[in-house]
């Protein structure tokens, strides 16, 4: 029985039962920037192509050089491609709706 200052566990979590920097994780968030960013171009494409770059970013560990997956680097790019087309979809949009207004 535990009490006070009597714990059955002697060490702290090993860490793979943690956040870990390489593993799954990683590889998991490749592939949703995948499908955001393939997503984000038939719909949302402002909420859809922003979460892939973040995605596809953290995917990658914040930095370009050294070894990515494929999914994670394709994830930025495409989302990239998503946010643009959207501001500038935007832009014209709102453009055209103004001066069609008054």
């Amino acid at each position: 029985m535990a009490g006070f200052g009597h714990t059955t566990r002697k060490r702290p979590r090993s860490r793979g039962r943690t956040w870990s920097r390489s593993g799954p994780d990683r590889a998991s968030l490749g592939i949703i920037g995948l499908i955001c960013a393939i997503a984000g171009f038939f719909v949302l494409q402002i909420v859809l192509g922003p979460a892939a770059v973040v995605c596809g970013w953290l995917a990658m560990g914040r930095r370009w050089t050294g070894t990515q997956s494929m999914p994670a680097l394709v994830a930025v790019v495409l989302g990239a491609i998503d946010t643009l087309l959207a501001i500038v979809w935007l832009a014209s949009g709102i453009g055209a709706t103004a001066g069609g207004m008054f």
